[in-house]
């Protein structure tokens, strides 16, 4: 499990979920801690995603990358910042995340 791209695929996410909730905390950038808290877990993220594509095609992480991080900045938007989404907001976020579990279940493509 150690040497599985997974594991610095899930770290990538926090960082970038993290950094993009410090992005909302930044209130465009007037706010210095937060905006470098966000500066520095975005460089972490894009790193960890580097490190990511050396076994694992760049489409295929991307889109794991982005469809989680997609999907838990809505949870956090909900649970840290009280933001609602409506029902055509949630179905359209289950539906790329289920593109992101067929990929992985069904295709070729990800290193199993």
């Amino acid at each position: 499990m150690i040497n599985s791209p997974y594991v610095p695929l899930l770290a990538a996410i926090s960082l970038e979920v993290l950094g993009t909730s410090m992005l909302q905390r930044s209130e465009q950038f007037t706010r210095l801690w937060p905006t470098l808290g966000m500066a520095v877990c975005y460089l972490a993220s894009f790193y960890l995603l580097s490190v990511t594509l050396k076994v694992m095609p760049l489409g295929v992480a991307y889109a794991i990358w982005s469809a989680c991080g997609v999907a838990l900045v809505a949870l956090v938007g909900w649970v840290a910042f009280g933001q609602r989404l409506d029902g055509p907001a949630v179905l359209g976020m289950t539906l790329i995340v289920a593109g992101v579990v067929i990929i992985n279940v069904f295709s070729r493509t990800v290193g199993h």
